[in-house]
């Protein structure tokens, strides 16, 4: 007989929600002063945080036409940007978001402009590392993004190669993966050794790290290297598009090993 582990997510209270506006943007927090998701006010479906556009880079790697096929799942939900981006923004044909702070979704609601749930939405209360072993997730998700920090954002909540690897069982063959790494400890090089592990080296990407020390890396389940001239006419039909500031990307945003033939 097999049995979970129980996640480190249980393992710590549930800090207190709170926001604060300033500037035309709003923010919450988890009982600190850290910021843990924010909403440009008069643009509510837009994404504000650089990184958390950063996460939507899987854009690159599929063709915009089948966008709105495509499933998506958040792991943290955050203030909901990148769910609502994906449900409301590009339309995709699902978005799930799993939270384990009951607060964080109704706080969502109420100031976020986060909608109610629907056939293409679904907000999950739970434990996201117990959450994705659940067989009706397996291979049906195109897009997953993880965003799993505690109140301190010190480290990954969950972040062991066990983790990725479920996490990677998610994904459809063309599935990816995209992470926030970010910490005042030094453990943004275990985290990339723990999802190279999980996916293989070649199907890693990174991006340079933002001014504010958030690092957005991408695995995917099939690893594949688009030409330089696809991924440029991808990022002018995404920004085209979405808005995102996709073009840039490729400026920071690189394989970390090379594909072998």
């Amino acid at each position: 007989m097999t049995t979970r582990k129980k996640s480190p997510q249980l393992a710590q209270p549930l800090p207190e929600v709170t926001i604060s506006d300033f500037d035309g943007a709003r923010y919450l927090h988890l009982g600190t002063p850290w910021v843990q998701g924010s909403m440009r006010i008069k643009k509510p479906f837009d994404i504000e945080l650089e990184y958390v556009q950063r996460m939507m880079a899987w854009l690159l790697l599929v063709d915009w036409p089948t966008v709105p096929e495509r499933r998506a799942m958040q792991l943290g939900l955050g203030a909901a940007a990148a769910t609502k981006f994906c449900a409301q923004k590009l339309g995709m044909a699902s978005t799930t978001a799993i939270e384990l702070n009951p607060q964080v979704i109704t706080v969502c609601r109420q100031w976020f402009k986060l909608p109610p749930d629907s056939d293409k939405l679904q907000v999950v209360l739970g434990d996201a590392g117990v959450e994705i072993q659940k067989p009706q997730y397996l291979q049906t998700v195109d897009a997953l993004q993880v965003d799993l920090y505690d109140h301190e954002a010190a480290a990954p909540v969950l972040d062991s190669p066990d983790f990725y690897l479920h996490c990677r069982h998610l994904l459809t063959e063309d599935g990816c993966m995209t992470v926030n790494l970010f910490g005042r400890t030094n453990s943004f090089a275990r985290s990339l050794a723990h999802i190279q592990e999980a996916f293989g080296p070649e199907a890693v990407w990174r991006f340079a790290a933002t001014k504010e020390g958030n690092t957005v890396v991408l695995a995917q389940r099939s690893a594949s290297r688009p030409s330089r001239e696809l991924l440029s006419q991808r990022a002018d039909l995404v920004q085209q598009q979405t808005g995102l500031p996709a073009l840039k990307w490729l400026k920071v945003f690189k394989p970390v090993q090379p594909l072998l033939d």
